[in-house]
């Protein structure tokens, strides 16, 4: 049963890999968030960075965009006119996916041929399945080649192994793609061959007179193999399933496998250990842990090991194979790193005291470092550098250099940059990374938003040749491929022969790099926000009765949640439409229509570039005809006042559309029986009448719009008249063939294709005919027809299919006869997206006004070099609001107010689409994410254009439902790519919980920093610090803790206001605004913040909590600061045993239901202070939720082992009583009551991210059980 929905599609980032997908030339990434696949492509832009290496580490996210500016204003660090020019590489999406499981791993694999010429991209998913998928130039869209799934039971026929959804199952390929190996399981490996052609290490001792002619090295694996290579039907080979105890039976506990460079067969190495690893026994048995090189005969389906080193640490997990330069594996660990090569040397470094204490393995010791390695990302800078990149699980940066004699590693060294060069640049531990170019790497992140981390070095002994990037950028934004060095390479023999130039030239690169420790300084070129993990929401509600100003009184939900982790942390605020931010209202009353304009002579007059000069409005009249008047913008201060003593005829009738021709030196003003062209001062130029000079009769326009320099016009009686101005600027009307005149048309968009992204054209225009300005039109038919202007003979492109809104539109779709038709009544085809990257898109509008958008991409024809154009339906979930009212006045009111839609070229750095009316909505689209429709936050809106002027820059002026003018921005600060407004406010730690006090409009948050933690030392315990001095295991290298704060944050300022420091080493659990009883003879009740808190001690003492009880007063404020007028006030605080998990209210007598170790207890607050038990419930294992049904006093507990006790509350005797349990376990994270009716439902999602939904039934034999139907969903 699919009874939820995402209310955001998934932001964090689990897995992400860098390859040639979309083409045989292409540099594309693929980031993988759970269950969401996206493809992205990488455009370089040139951006003003300053020279301060101290403003290079303080790299803001792309969430603190300048307010005025939006996306704009979006460089990595603070930029400067006087700054360097350097390429920064922003992320473009091309494509996302929903697939049907979660994402393990995934792996780029060369196949023979592929449909797009790239790579095949190898998927892995939860449950033992691999899927083959390639990219479809034809369809846009991934295409699955095969897939492969191991769940059979003659595999995993033992009953005491875990299920595969426990297990870690990962994927690996051999460099040169000739197979991949799949882990799952416990100790299963299953192999896939691939085909391969030509391959490289086979290559370099080929006998041309043994075996023939040599085949060609370089030939395409895209393109059909040369004769005497056979065809396979598939790229892959038979796959196979290995036990790694048929390998080797001492692989019985296996840690990790990587395969590895420069070995003629495929080669792996894999950690393993005969014996589970524990730090608690380490007295007994350390450095029990091996690793091992195995290569694969995949005819055979066997193995040879080739090396094997025994004796090594026991916390190492995992193995990184390092390419030619250095060769061999490093593997990691937790408190050491160790190299590896090829004859089973080993060179390890020490990172911290630790190591030492675990290993007895010789290693350089840099325990100075003090760094944990545990969850870090290892990373190679470069194909052409032997250094990595660590990149540890706090964020923080780290060098690892290699010594290197000839091609022999004989020693490691680690260093950490500066802070000043970047090196705190991250903010929380990494999920993967991937080298996508020269100097690039994108990071990705479960805690924290993801990055693009561009380095440099300030120094460098050997002067490389410039980039072909730095030689090929003579713009501000101009797009070009940033991976120069390709993430390619051809993998040498191991025994091949290296040319004398090539040795010696590695040597060079190796001895610069080995013995020069030159500082890199990283910097941030793009990021992309995450909004996980989220682990509490707060939900504040608009009041009815709002008497804030008109920016504020717009009504929406809003949704606080506490979202990152470590230095990540912060909020962030999630709405549902756009508030936007009221700047002005001028003086303009019945209102109908508005339009501005700016002129060539702006930027002459004092304004400052692309400015707006007049205001032109539609104003409603008695008459039926309306009028219409002009308005000027001051240069200095923006206002907008009345123009009277122009040559503008304000009774000349309502306006249809104005706009401006000659690059901004004329202005057309378009009536419903004539145009007039004005000139920059507002001078009449033209009257060109569309009417019958003789009967002053014809039909009207209904609707207009521009392209210089022409302009399209739709009269009432469907046809459609298209104008041009010449150089003088006269307009006249451009010749039409008969068919065109018999033609019947609803709308018509003109665009200006000044990029050629559609390549429409007709087969014998000429050089001189041809041009740039598209004309698409909406027939009777529903059908779509596009002309190339001047040219109005025949159709450039014809889609007869369109109102059938096909997800993949082309002329040769042919609709099925039980489809329907949408009554489709109005198309614009405009370009959406940010200052980053913008591309056209087409929006077709239907009469109830719901919206479908179509991306255009060139689709190839086969045995041709040509493309084809076709149209890409994109989802879009967003449903047009209803009003309340009679149906008569609805549709009399869409004919009085009926506006097309409206195309804005820079709001706030946004390219967007506006669609006015009962359900007003944004169309936006930023770089990184799909096209979105935002609701506007307003009952209803006439009409809406572009204002840039002194006082509201880069905004709009609308036209409320009233007929009163606004003028407004986008809210600053905020991002659109999930469907929501969300706003991220950055607090550099972490937020446990949070709530709304809504008397106070403020936010309590319980946040955590990390702290040292230390043993205490108490008379019970002294015998720590007695053995610590006696075995010398004394350390400056301490755990670390969470130590709690709670703070209060104001609503409208999102500044902290108060704060109250808790305990030490006491972090806080949970939080509830609840309405609590505050007087035993009065019975009066209050809202009250309630904390649950737990203490962190040592591994031997019970765990302890407190109940907090917090009133938010009003207090004096701060001179200047009148959001500082609140402040937290402790009520009560009860020490517990056990933590405090959960917090409720129950009842109808102000009382609070605590989880509290092992007990479910119901207390009241007493006037002294004191918390006074009532009423408890024994629980078995862990209390992870309690909810009340409010004013029932029916509860329900959710135990993290056990599942869900559904129970009741009475104050008459006070007890808590049992009515029922879930009929099985369930890993409780939370629960929450749906009841329907009369019947009464409860939601709970367990661990593995799955939605059961229980039903209480008295009648019935088990009280708590799933209804009828199907109630679990998975994600």
């Amino acid at each position: 049963m699919q009874c939820y929905t995402e209310l955001t599609p998934p932001t964090a980032v689990t897995h992400s890999l860098a390859l040639p997908f979309l083409s045989a030339s292409a540099n594309n990434l693929i980031v993988a968030k759970t269950a969401l696949l996206q493809i992205f492509s990488l455009k370089s832009v040139v951006t003003n960075t300053s020279n301060d290496p101290s403003r290079n580490a303080q790299v803001s996210s792309q969430n603190l965009r300048d307010e005025a500016n939006g996306p704009d204003s979006s460089l990595p660090h603070s930029a400067t006119a006087k700054g360097d020019r350097l390429p920064t590489t922003k992320l473009v999406l091309v494509a996302q996916f929903e697939l049907a499981g979660t994402i393990t791993s995934l792996a780029r694999v060369r196949i023979l041929r592929s449909k797009a010429g790239g790579e095949a991209l190898l998927v892995a998913l939860r449950d033992a399945k691999l899927s083959l998928v390639e990219w479809d130039p034809e369809r846009y869209t991934i295409s699955t080649i095969s897939i492969h799934y191991y769940e059979r039971e003659d595999i995993l026929s033992s009953m005491w192994e875990p299920d595969l959804g426990s297990c870690l199952n990962y994927l690996s390929v051999d460099p040169s793609s000739r197979c991949a190996a799949l882990k799952f399981g416990v100790r299963h490996l299953a192999i896939i061959p691939f085909h391969q052609v030509g391959d490289d290490l086979i290559m370099d001792d080929y006998d041309s007179e043994l075996d023939g002619e040599r085949p060609d090295r370089k030939q395409s694996i895209s393109k059909p193999a040369a004769d005497g290579v056979p065809h396979e039907k598939t790229p892959y080979a038979a796959s196979f399933v290995l036990s790694l105890l048929a390998l080797d039976p001492s692989l019985s506990h296996p840690i990790h496998l990587s395969f590895l460079y420069e070995y003629r067969d495929p080669t792996f190495g894999i950690l393993y250990s005969q014996g589970a690893t524990s730090s608690g026994l380490l007295h007994e048995r350390r450095d029990n842990v091996s690793y091992a090189v195995y290569t694969l005969d995949l005819e055979q389906r066997a193995s040879t090991t080739l090396s094997s080193v025994s004796n090594l640490p026991y916390d190492l997990f995992a193995v990184v194979s390092l390419p030619r330069l250095v060769g061999g594996a490093l593997l990691v660990g937790g408190n050491e790193m160790i190299h590896v090569d090829q004859s089973g040397k080993t060179n390890g470094v020490a990172v911290n005291d630790f190591a030492k204490q675990s290993t007895a393995l010789a290693m350089l010791d840099q325990s100075d470092l003090n760094m944990r390695l545990e969850n870090c990302v290892v990373k190679q800078l470069g194909l052409d550098n032997t250094d990595l990149l660590i990149i540890l699980n706090t964020g923080e940066l780290a060098i690892l250099s290699f010594r290197i004699d000839g091609r022999s590693v004989s020693g490691l060294s680690i260093r950490r940059p500066k802070a000043t060069d970047g090196g705190n640049v991250i903010h929380a531990g990494p999920s993967c990374a991937s080298i996508i170019g020269r100097n690039r790497m994108f990071v990705g992140s479960e805690d924290s938003g993801s990055s693009v981390l561009g380095w440099s070095r300030k120094s460098d002994r050997l002067k490389r040749k410039p980039s072909q990037t730095q030689m090929d950028i003579d713009g501000d934004e101009d797009e070009v491929d940033v991976d120069e060095e390709g993430i390619d390479e051809d993998e040498d023999d191991l025994y091949a022969e290296t040319k004398p130039e090539t040795k010696r030239q590695e040597q060079i690169l190796l001895l610069s790099d080995a013995d020069t420790e030159e500082d890199y300084t990283f910097r941030q070129h793009d990021s992309m926000e995450n909004y996980g993990p989220m682990t509490d929401v707060a939900i504040r509600h608009s009041p009815a009765t709002d008497t804030n100003p008109p920016s504020e009184a717009q009504s929406s939900p809003e949704l606080l949640i506490a979202s990152g982790r470590g230095r990540a942390g912060g909020l962030t605020m999630f709405q549902r439409g756009v508030i936007t931010t009221q700047v002005d209202q001028p003086k303009i009353r019945n209102g109908h229509g508005v339009w501005s304009i700016c002129t060539k002579r702006s930027q002459e007059d004092g304004r400052g570039h692309g400015q707006d000069k007049y205001v032109i409005v539609s104003v409603t009249s008695d008459a039926d005809d309306g009028k219409s008047a002009v308005y000027s913008i001051k240069a200095d201060d923006g206002e907008i006042v009345e123009l009277l003593e122009t040559d503008f005829d304000a009774d000349a009738g309502a306006t249809i559309e104005v706009g401006t021709l000659n690059g901004g030196t004329k202005m057309v003003q378009v009536l419903q029986s004539e145009l007039r062209s004005y000139d920059q001062d507002l001078g009449l130029a033209q009257i060109y009448p569309l009417t019958d000079e003789e009967s002053d009769t014809g039909p009207k326009v209904i609707s207009a719009t521009f392209a210089d320099p022409y302009v399209l016009l739709i009269r009432d009686d469907s046809s459609a008249v298209v104008l041009t101005a010449d150089e003088n600027g006269d307009l006249d009307e451009v010749s039409q063939s008969e068919a065109f005149k018999a033609g019947k048309w609803l709308s018509g968009s003109l665009y200006e294709d000044s990029n050629d992204v559609l390549r429409l054209e007709y087969p014998d225009e000429g050089e001189d005919e041809a041009g740039n300005v598209l004309m698409f039109l909406l027939n009777a038919r529903g059908g779509l027809q596009v002309y190339r202007l001047p040219n109005l003979n025949k159709p450039v492109y014809l889609a007869e299919g369109l109102s059938f809104l096909p997800p993949f539109l082309s002329p040769e779709f042919t609709a099925r006869r039980s489809s329907s038709k949408e009554a489709l009544t109005e198309i614009l085809v405009a370009e959406l997206g940010d200052s980053t990257h913008k591309a056209p898109y087409m929006i077709l509008r239907s009469a109830i006004d719901d919206l479908t958008i179509y991306q255009p991409y060139q689709s190839p024809i086969e045995d041709s070099k040509d493309t084809s154009l076709r149209f890409l339906k994109i989802p879009n979930p967003h449903l047009p609001s209803m009003p309340k009212e009679d149906l008569a006045d609805v549709e009399e009111r869409q004919k009085e107010w009926h506006h097309p839609l409206r195309s804005l070229h820079d709001v706030s750095g946004y390219s967007v689409v506006f669609m006015p009316g009962q359900s007003p909505c944004f169309i936006i689209k930023s770089a990184f994410g799909p096209p979105g429709v935002i609701d506007m936050c307003d009952t209803s809106v006439k009409s809406l254009t572009q204002l840039h002027s002194p006082s509201c820059q880069k905004g709009f002026l609308y036209i409320d439902g009233e007929g009163i003018a606004r003028a407004a921005q986008l809210p600053s600060r905020s991002q659109y790519e999930t469907g929501w407004s969300t706003r991220r406010v950055p607090l550099g730690e972490e937020v446990h919980a949070l709530a709304y006090h809504e008397e106070m409009d403020a936010y309590v948050l319980g946040t955590s920093n990390i702290v040292d933690f230390k043993l205490p030392e108490d008379e019970f315990h002294s015998h720590w610090t007695a053995e610590a001095r006696l075995t010398g295991l004394e350390t400056t290298f301490l755990p670390q803790a969470e130590q709690g704060c709670i703070k209060l944050l104001d609503r409208k300022a999102l500044l902290v206001i108060d704060h109250y420091s808790l305990a030490p080493f006491e972090v806080v659990t949970c939080m509830r605004n609840l309405s609590l009883e505050v007087s035993e003879h009065t019975h009066e009740r209050q809202n009250l913040i309630c904390v649950g808190t737990a203490l962190l001690r040592g591994p031997d003492l019970p765990s302890l909590g407190n109940v907090h009880v917090f009133a938010v007063i009003p207090v004096v404020p701060e001179p200047d600061h009148p959001e500082t007028g609140r402040a937290l006030k402790l009520v009560a605080k009860e020490e517990v045993k056990g933590a405090v998990t959960s917090i409720s209210g129950i009842g109808t007598q102000g009382f609070l239901l605590v989880a509290q170790g092992q007990k479910c207890m119901v207390r009241g607050l007493k006037e002294d202070g004191s918390l006074l038990p009532v009423a408890f419930l024994d629980m078995q294992c862990y209390v992870s939720v309690v909810r009340e049904l409010e004013g029932t006093g029916l509860c329900l507990m959710g135990d993290a082992v056990k599942g869900v006790w559904f129970c009741g509350y009475s104050d008459d005797p006070y007890q808590l009583r049992l009515f029922g349990k879930s009929p099985h376990a369930i890993e409780v994270i939370t629960a929450s009551f749906l009841p329907s009716d009369k019947q009464l439902y409860m939601a709970v999602a367990d661990a593995d991210c799955n939605i059961h939904i229980l039903q209480f039934d008295p009648e019935r034999t088990s009280p708590l059980t799933h209804p009828p139907r199907p109630s679990e969903t998975h994600p």
